[in-house]
């Protein structure tokens, strides 16, 4: 493949609802999308940061320059025969794994489609349908929270997970359990505890949780294992994982039973095939996780979630859960089993919506080779 251009933007797009996390609340996205322009081929790729350094240290005014200035240079004009050679030449630059992601997944929708081959073929994935989950944001009160659980139950999804914090963890599970007896059930805290309240967090284990996921910070590898020996539920981790050697490490150490895979955090679709092999040899189930993309990043998420190691329901739900009408077509739905259909054509599998994105954006920038 020669790398010939790319094409960043921006795009702005309203959720439907607010999502809230221990980060803060979201009401609208502004998103950097990524097009690699390789001998008639065009490869889409979503870089997943957000509009403030909050969930990571990379947010889209980092995300841009870095692009701009090193991660497309390194690239035009060469003439590469797998998306996995990014990473080699983007080497040089350490951490800022969203941007990189972004240009590298870009790349691998098209070697797809240069290929004529689905991407979730391309990666290595076998299944032809895969279970979905569903991750709810703190609400404005515990009713509130109520009610959307009973919408996405309705919808069919196969488990649920919601954000805690201090003050909104074990009151909230405990209304939800005495609703919900046996429904699988998770929760996600994005780091908001500390190794010093294990004794309240030991208060999870009587909710029979899937998993506790992130609980403390994400440089805390070594305090998650101390923590998951003082408790009977799982621990995932999320923001800890960033790459194949995190993973390794924390697995062990013994500091989680579970991993979240999110393509972007850990870099682009190479990264993230590492470290899903570094789980499977161990037996650790994965799942994908997800950062409230648009239908671009979601298919590639779909794709991710094919590999074997992915057992257990991801975040990967229906577009209409976050957008009115979004970018690609068709949207992304899921069964009233609560499964998403793989779809066997090239590339991501979605074509795309070129007007609507066009009219979402409000930052544009072409490089080229020289």
């Amino acid at each position: 493949m020669k790398i010939e251009a790319v094409t960043l933007r921006e795009i702005r797009m309203p959720l439907v609802d607010f999502f809230e996390t221990s980060f803060g609340r979201t009401y609208d996205r502004s998103i950097l999308l990524a097009t690699v322009h390789c001998e008639g081929a065009d490869g889409w790729g979503e870089c997943v940061v957000g509009e403030n350094p909050f969930y990571s240290s990379e947010w889209i005014e980092s995300a841009w320059p870095t692009l701009t200035q090193y991660l497309v240079p390194a690239l035009l004009g060469r003439v590469i025969a797998s998306a996995r050679e990014c990473p080699s030449l983007f080497a040089k630059v350490r951490g800022h794994r969203m941007a990189k992601g972004g240009l590298e997944n870009a790349l691998w929708d098209a070697e797809a489609l240069q290929k004529q081959q689905p991407l979730w073929k391309l990666l290595g994935g076998s299944r032809t349908e895969i279970p979905c989950g569903v991750s709810i944001g703190i609400q404005d009160s515990i009713e509130q929270l109520l009610d959307k659980i009973q919408t996405e139950l309705a919808a069919g999804y196969r488990r649920i997970k919601i954000k805690v914090k201090p003050g909104w963890d074990v009151n909230v599970l405990e209304r939800i359990r005495s609703r919900w007896a046996d429904i699988t059930l998770s929760c996600d805290a994005n780091s908001a505890y500390t190794l010093d309240q294990v004794e309240h967090l030991r208060k999870f284990d009587q909710f029979h949780l899937l998993m506790i996921e992130q609980p403390l910070w994400d440089d805390e590898i070594y305090y998650h294992a101390r923590l998951q020996k003082e408790l009977n539920t799982a621990i995932c981790l999320d923001e800890s994982i960033v790459n194949a050697r995190s993973a390794a490490f924390a697995l062990d150490i013994g500091a989680c039973r579970i991993v979240n895979i999110k393509v972007g955090r850990v870099g682009g679709f190479t990264e993230a095939l590492a470290v899903h092999d570094v789980c499977r040899s161990h037996n650790i189930p994965v799942w994908c996780g997800g950062m409230l993309e648009t239908g671009i990043g979601r298919a590639h998420n779909i794709a991710l979630s094919t590999l074997p190691g992915f057992s257990l329901p991801g975040d990967v739900s229906a577009s209409k859960r976050y957008w009115k009408e979004d970018i690609i077509d068709p949207a992304v739905e899921v069964s009233p089993q609560g499964m998403i259909a793989i779809r066997n054509r090239p590339g991501r599998g979605y074509d795309l919506k070129l007007d609507l994105i066009e009219e979402f954006t409000v930052r544009k920038e072409t490089l080229r080779a020289r």
